[in-house]
């Protein structure tokens, strides 16, 4: 039977419990495979638990230097109960002296004294007695979360000034560089807010009026990498030339916000066409209505979009894309049965292939085609190629060349483009 017999209101504080007659402590640590908590208990003395009843400073610092055993054990080993006892006296018993020795020998979890309280710059001097003067029993975790997010910056040689803090702060990046950044004004200290606005203003300003496009190649919710990068080069430049003081992790967070924020907008913003139109084809070669267009990928899915449909044809391409390109399904068709004419786009090799109809293969004879090739800048170009075989079939295409016939010629052209 187990009972306790001291615990402190922090409820993640060591406990100690009596266990048929016999003191342990009892820790919370870790998860096992499963992510639920794992509970460490090793034996302890009445001297023990008259030190850690008292003095708020000795249970915290024993907490701290047993945590890195909690550790050691993993999701599923046993705690070194060796190691463990080995650490009581020394740091429950011992002069403040021998106690600053013992922890600038062994392991133990900075963060933690830090989080209840501990004078940072006595710790970094080894003074770590004389740091836990001012120990809470209240835990604030986010003291800690600054101090190793410091400590990040101070080991790539990262300095930051208050405006640098500040801008980080606003952006909710201050204590994790990889978190999402979002508007967070009540963070910031209000001497600096209007300095920080000044600087997210110049941000937006350079990059107004552009956007970051969807890159359905790469899934229903994916924008354009190039756009992304592009945007991000246009902010830093123009941050880094109106406020030349600021720090590269400011200037970073500020065009990753803006650029997060345009990918949002891209991302909640129905597939489209970008702005373009389809058109009536009967403008180019005066070709007459609108035809019946088939899209098809290499897995064996296929869409029809009729004449009249209420989203263009371009649109339901491109939805037809983001729903089911993946890493072995990048070849889409898009085929105009009526008029013997298509193209087929290569995500996979950055190309596509206008194929033609030039012999319908009359009297069971194999229909004869006309396969060109070219190659693709990009997302946007596979847009502007899209767009131009929708609004006037293959001959529209021309302008958009050059246009291979030769496999090999093609396959030469694509090495000496990836090549570059």
């Amino acid at each position: 039977m187990r009972d306790i017999v001291f615990t402190r209101e922090s409820g993640w504080i060591p406990k100690v419990a009596r266990e048929d007659g016999e003191l342990k402590l009892m820790l919370g640590a870790g998860a096992d495979a499963n992510h639920e908590p794992r509970t460490f208990i090793f034996p302890i003395g009445e001297a023990h638990l008259a030190v850690i009843r008292k003095d708020l400073a000795r249970h915290l610092l024993l907490w701290s230097a047993v945590l890195p055993l909690c550790d050691a054990a993993g999701t599923r080993g046993r705690l070194d109960e060796n190691a463990a006892v080995a650490l009581l006296d020394p740091i429950l018993l011992s002069a403040p002296a021998d106690v600053d020795a013992l922890f600038g020998r062994i392991r133990w979890d900075r963060g933690r004294l830090i989080a209840h309280g501990a004078d940072i710059d006595l710790l970094q001097r080894g003074q770590v007695c004389a740091a836990m003067r001012a120990a809470t029993e209240t835990s604030n975790g986010k003291r800690a979360q600054e101090y190793h997010a410091e400590h990040r910056r101070a080991e790539r040689g990262a300095v930051l000034g208050p405006l640098d803090a500040a801008v980080l702060k606003y952006t909710g990046q201050y204590l994790h560089g990889t978190t999402t950044p979002r508007r967070m004004p009540e963070a910031v200290d209000p001497a600096l807010l209007p300095e920080v606005m000044r600087v997210i203003a110049t941000a937006e300003q350079a990059c107004a009026g552009t956007r970051i496009s969807r890159d359905p190649r790469r899934g229903k919710r994916a924008t354009d990498k190039r756009d992304w990068d592009r945007m991000a080069t246009t902010v830093d430049a123009a941050v880094r030339r109106a406020h030349p003081a600021l720090a590269e992790d400011a200037v970073r967070t500020v065009s990753f916000l803006m650029c997060s924020e345009a990918a949002d907008r891209s991302r909640n913003t129905p597939m489209n066409d970008d702005g373009g139109t389809d058109g009536d084809r009967a403008t180019s070669g005066g070709r007459g209505r609108k035809p019946t267009l088939t899209y098809t990928d290499d897995k064996g899915h296929e869409k029809k979009w009729f004449p009249g449909s209420p989203r263009t044809a371009t649109a339901e391409f491109w939805e037809f894309v983001g729903e089911h390109s993946a890493a072995d399904n990048e070849v889409f068709t898009i085929e105009d049965e009526e008029r013997g004419e298509g193209i087929q786009l290569h995500f996979y090799a950055d190309s596509l292939a206008r194929v033609t109809t030039v012999n319908e293969g009359e009297g069971g004879a194999e229909p004869e085609y006309r396969v060109e090739y070219s190659l693709v800048d990009g997302i946007g170009g596979y847009r502007n190629l899209v767009s131009a075989f929708v609004r006037g079939g293959c001959v529209a295409l021309e302008r958009h060349g050059p246009w291979m016939s030769d496999v090999a010629e093609f396959e030469r052209a694509r090495r000496r483009r990836d090549a570059q």
